[in-house]
């Protein structure tokens, strides 16, 4: 795997559950994530609640910057995604830190493979370890629709 990118001075990553603003993680997601545009906030909220939430945060005024989320059973599969930054704290390296974050606390459960999709990001992900499916055709989903 590659180094671990160093979070920006001024930021901090938790994984504590209460740190994470659930209002503003809903508002980024539903209004500006392709991938959950108009996701209810209730839906949200369950997903927050279910999974192993990471955010970055200011260090001054804790307010948050970003986040991601893995659905895990922390021993042989996990799922990241809801990968978000802030407009204002992008360019700063701050999502990368933040994936590498993720991998790393994942590599230290020993889960042996970590999944995810990306429309668009995949020079971000691939600069931390992942690469596109060796197999694609042995995967497969059951869709029921969002």
């Amino acid at each position: 795997m590659t180094d671990t990118p160093s979070l920006p001075e001024g930021y901090e990553i938790s994984t504590d559950p209460a740190r994470v603003d659930a209002e503003r993680v809903h508002h980024w997601l539903s209004t500006d994530a392709y991938w959950a545009l108009g996701r209810p906030p209730e839906k949200q909220d369950r997903a927050i609640h279910g999974s192993l939430n990471f955010g970055v945060y200011e260090t001054v005024s804790g307010e948050q910057v970003a986040y991601a989320r893995v659905i895990t059973d922390r021993a042989t599969f996990a799922w990241l995604c809801d990968v978000y930054v802030d407009p204002s704290a992008r360019g700063k390296g701050v999502g990368t830190a933040l994936v590498a974050a993720v991998r790393d606390e994942l590599r230290e459960y020993g889960v042996p493979r970590v999944l995810l999709a990306t429309h668009d990001a995949h020079g971000v992900y691939e600069k931390l370890g992942f690469a596109a499916l060796e197999r694609p055709e042995h995967w497969m989903a059951l869709i029921f629709g969002r």
